[in-house]
């Protein structure tokens, strides 16, 4: 695993996950949260960003860890490595909160700088929708890209087993 991409919904874990295994292999790990969101919440505009992503995949090796659907087919087609964190909406939503919580008035780590952690109705919202809006995308896009390496994890157990092999 050289080039992996890292999706799932907000709160399935995609920043720890990625720094997990990014340490596992040695590779460096790009957040792209901390890439598109300017300070106060501000969006890169769709140009600037798919050059950005351009730009991101032709490197050597990486973790690359979020959705974005309008790059995501570049990041799978660079990629030798998909792993989708497919989390019960339930636990993401848990883990949302408890960010929200533990990052409140910051920005955490793994996001841009002048993005104070927030939770509102919109976010929540995505998050509980995930699975009808987007795992079904997912999947079929993966269906177009059977030479790649697809792993689905859905619990933490999962996820740890995943990076033991990893380990080895």
């Amino acid at each position: 695993m050289n080039r992996v991409v890292v999706i799932g919904s907000g709160g399935a874990g995609k920043s720890t996950f990625s720094k997990q295994l990014g340490g596992v292999l040695g590779i460096p790990i790009i957040h792209l949260d901390s890439l598109y969101w300017k300070p106060n919440w501000r969006k890169t505009q769709p140009e600037e960003w798919e050059k950005t992503v351009a730009e991101l995949v032709e490197r050597d090796s990486w973790v690359m860890d979020g959705n974005y659907g309008g790059t995501r087919e570049m990041r799978i087609r660079a990629s030798d490595t998909l792993i989708f964190l497919d989390v019960p909406r339930l636990v993401c939503l848990y883990r949302v909160v408890r960010r929200a919580i533990a990052y409140r008035g910051k920005s955490r780590p793994d996001m841009a700088e002048g993005c104070r952690e927030k939770i509102d109705l919109e976010f929540v919202s995505w998050v509980w929708n995930f699975p009808e809006r987007a795992r079904a995308r997912i999947l079929e896009q993966m269906e177009q890209f059977p030479e790649k390496r697809f792993v689905i994890l859905r619990t933490s157990r999962e996820a740890e087993t995943f990076l033991a092999e990893a380990r080895k």
